[in-house]
Formats: structure tokens, sequence, C-alpha cells
């Protein structure tokens, strides 16, 4: 209980410590930032309902759907309803732009993009998308939706750039509730690899990268593997426990001189983990944020992975495999495979490795502070409208926060990016809700002042 509490009390005085400078002339930077985004909307309408809609998102409500965020802005319900739930504007413009404006402002060679399936539980079955599945991030089967998400990471910073919701062969297949929802004609089942690669193909060119990172859900799949090799690209995914390896570094057993000479049989990933001695781990430390450091402990080894029959021959791969101790102060270990060099830095390996794990936190974040869950729509273009204003709306939050890392000083300064960031996003919300306010009070009072000058007159 004392780590825990020291932990929180550096957190409680970093987030007392936000400067006033940091957001100060917040509100422009606001109206600025969205203009390049709300350019493709056309309609000065629609561009008023999108930025009131962004800077909703960035409020203090509890619940950031049309409805709450209506109340907040004194706008009409049915017409900001209509235009994230039915008005046919395109998405993809917008998430162009913040693919791009990501890849100049955090844009380094050795970045890395990070794919990440993510669940929203749902109730009822009219939604898109929505049935029983698993949902990674709750941890269990349940009724909701699933979004593949990519994700930017450099040693500047992390954010999410672009989201494809994920359809079921059940679901894609069923007439009745595609037209229900507005499911475009053309969109058929993919799996959840094909969404990404579909992904890379449109925003990866934008960001400059060395890696392509992702969990379990990714790496499992020995033909989404395949297919980023035959893109060129180099990969650190996650793989399960019970992946089957044929390890290549160490030496076969004796041959009897009799039929093939034997080889390194196949045994699980976790096995071979448990087979090494102390000397086999480097301890690395990869992150001294407001957790604390975070060491962890890394090996390698060239392997054969057992694959898929129709995905063609085996390929040689790393298998990296990590240990540290979790939140309970218990030994976990994590599973990857690789395309890269044998000879490649443990360091570089733990480094992509964080990577991953940085966009799980901005993930965290799109859900806490800019109400990526909070949507209450049904359709097709519902769902996308909400998705990218809520990835535009964490956008900004990370550019406040990389602004207000710049004004700190001194030995208190936020070492960890989300202490940084959750500070800088409740004076950003603080902000944000403030002025709404006072903007609606004053329509109140515009209002009641020509309804007395009506009745004057009458």
């Amino acid at each position: 209980m004392e780590r825990r509490f020291e932990i929180r009390r550096r957190e409680i005085l970093r987030e007392a410590q936000v400067k006033p400078q940091v957001t100060k002339g917040m509100l422009d930077r606001l109206e600025k930032f969205t203009k390049p985004f709300v350019m493709s909307l056309g309609r000065s309408e629609r561009k008023e309902h999108a930025r009131v809609y962004i800077a909703g998102l960035l409020s203090d409500l509890q619940r950031k759907n049309v409805e709450s965020i209506a109340y907040r802005h004194n706008q009409q319900r049915v017409n900001l309803q209509r235009f994230i739930g039915l008005a046919q504007w395109a998405h993809q413009p917008l998430l162009k732009e913040l693919a791009c404006q990501v890849g100049r402002e955090l844009g380094q060679d050795d970045g890395v993009i990070v794919f990440d399936p993510s669940g929203h539980e749902k109730c009822g079955r009219d939604s898109v998308g929505v049935q029983r599945q698993w949902l990674g991030r709750l941890g269990k089967i349940d009724n909701g939706q699933v979004g593949v998400y990519m994700g930017y990471a450099s040693r500047k910073e992390h954010a999410l750039v672009d989201v494809r919701l994920y359809l079921s062969k059940e679901w894609a297949k069923d007439k009745v509730r595609r037209k229900k929802c507005g499911v475009p004609k053309e969109i058929r089942h993919q799996t959840r690899h094909d969404l990404a690669l579909e992904m890379l193909q449109n925003s990866g060119r934008h960001l400059p990268h060395k890696w392509i990172a992702g969990d379990d859900e990714m790496g499992r799949s020995s033909r989404f593997r395949r297919d980023l090799r035959a893109l060129g690209e180099r990969y650190l995914l996650a793989v399960p426990s019970n992946t089957s390896i044929r390890e290549l570094d160490s030496p076969p057993p004796a041959y009897s001189g009799r039929g093939k000479p034997p080889k390194q049989p196949f045994q699980g990933v976790q096995a071979w983990a448990d087979s090494l001695d102390k000397k086999a781990w480097l301890r690395i430390n990869v992150r001294d944020g407001e957790r604390g450091p975070l060491v962890l402990e890394i090996a390698k080894t060239r392997v054969l992975a057992r694959t898929e029959r129709s995905y063609g021959q085996i390929a040689e791969e790393l298998l990296v495999v990590t240990r540290s101790l979790d939140e309970n102060g218990k030994m976990k270990r994590d599973y990857y495979l690789s395309n890269a060099p044998a000879h490649t830095p443990l360091k570089e390996l733990a480094r992509v490795i964080k990577a991953e794990h940085r966009v799980e936190d901005c993930l965290k974040r799109a859900k806490s502070e800019a109400g990526l869950s909070d949507y209450e729509v049904r359709t097709w273009a519902g769902w996308y409208h909400h998705q990218t204003l809520s990835l535009i709306a964490t956008w900004f939050l990370i550019r406040e926060t990389r602004r207000g890392k710049k004004i700190y000083s001194g030995p208190d300064r936020p070492s960890g990016s989300y202490s940084a960031g959750s500070a800088v996003a409740k004076r950003v919300r603080s902000q944000i809700s403030g002025l709404v306010d006072a903007i609606c009070a004053a329509k109140k009072r515009t209002q009641r002042v020509g309804s007395l000058s009506s009745l004057q007159t009458a």
C-alpha cells in the first residue's frame, strides 16, 4: 500500500502543477486546429456541427454522446443526431488529414505502426456489427462491437491515426440488419488482419516507420505475418503462449546413423522459456514514468514457427520472450515473433515492445478523455463519424500535451507522457466546459431579452 500511496501522491502533485500558460490561448488553437479537418465537409452547418462535436468530446461531460453534447452546447439535438448518424459526409478525408499531421509532427524513420483490436461493450442487437464476440480489452466474450485501430509511435509521442469496424461473416451476410444500419453494398466480411493491411496501405505511406507491432490477436495469424513479409515490412508481433516452435540455435539431437538426421522437436514457446537459465536474460529499463521504473528481462532465439498448411512454406523467424513483474508483483511473460535479423539488439526489440504498450495507453486515453466508446448510434455512418471525430479530439489533446511538456521545467516535470497528458486534459476539459457554459448562458439571456421585447411590442 505504501508504494501505491506514493504513486498516487506523485500523480496528484503533477496534476496540481499544470501551469496556466499551458492552456493559455487553447480555445483559439482549437479553432485553428479544426479548420483543415472540416474543410472537406462543404456546408457551413456541417463544419459547425463538427467543431461543436469535437469540443463536446473534449469537455468534462461524463457521457460524450450526441444528446449530452447537444444539451451542453445549446444545440438542436435532432440536427446534431442527423449530422453524426445519418448525414452522408465522408470520414476518409478527415482520417487522411489526421495521418498526414501525425506523420509530419511525430514522424521518425524508426517509427512503429501498431495494430490493436479493441472492443466496445454495447447492449441489444440493432447496432452495426454488434454481436457476442471476444472483446479483448475487457478480457471476455460479451455483446459488443470491435474496432481495429492503427496507432503510430515514435520517440516523440504516440497517437491513433485510423480505424476499421469489424463485421463477422454472420453479420455481413445478414441483409436485413445491413439495410437497417446503412452498411454500403460494397462492404464485405474482412478478417481483422485484412482490415489492418487495408489501413497500412491507405495510411501507412504517410507515417515513416521501420516496424509493425501488434498484440497476440494480430500475431497469431501466420498469414498476416506472411503478408507483411511480402510487403517488405519488418514486424514484431505478440503470439499466444501455446505457439509451437522449433529452435534453430541449439544443436539437434545426436544422429544414430540410420534414417534422416534428427532435428530439434517442436515445443511450445512457454516450454522453451522455462528451459532458459538466468544468463540467457538481459535486463532492460524500458520506462521510468509516473508508475515507477519498469524493468524487462528479454531473451531471443531463431525459430521455425508451426504454421497452417495452406499458407505456404514455413519461414525462419525470431522468437522474443520478455518477463516482468505485474502490478501485483507476479511474474508475467509475453511472447513475440519477428522477421528481424538475428543480430537485432535486444534493446531495439524492447523499444518496439514499449511502443505497442504506448498505443494501448493511447486507446485507454481516447476512451477516458475523448469519449471513444460513448457513442449511441446504430448506423455504419454514425459509428465511423463518431470514431473519426474522437480520434481527432484525442490528437488535439496529444498536441496540447506536447506543448505543455515544453513549458514545464525543473525536477518535478512529469516524466511520463500519460501523466502529463492526463493533467493537461483536465485543464482542457475545464476551459472548454467553462466557455461553453458562458456562451450558453449568454444565449439564454439573449433569448429572454428577445422574448421580453416581443411582449412589450405586443
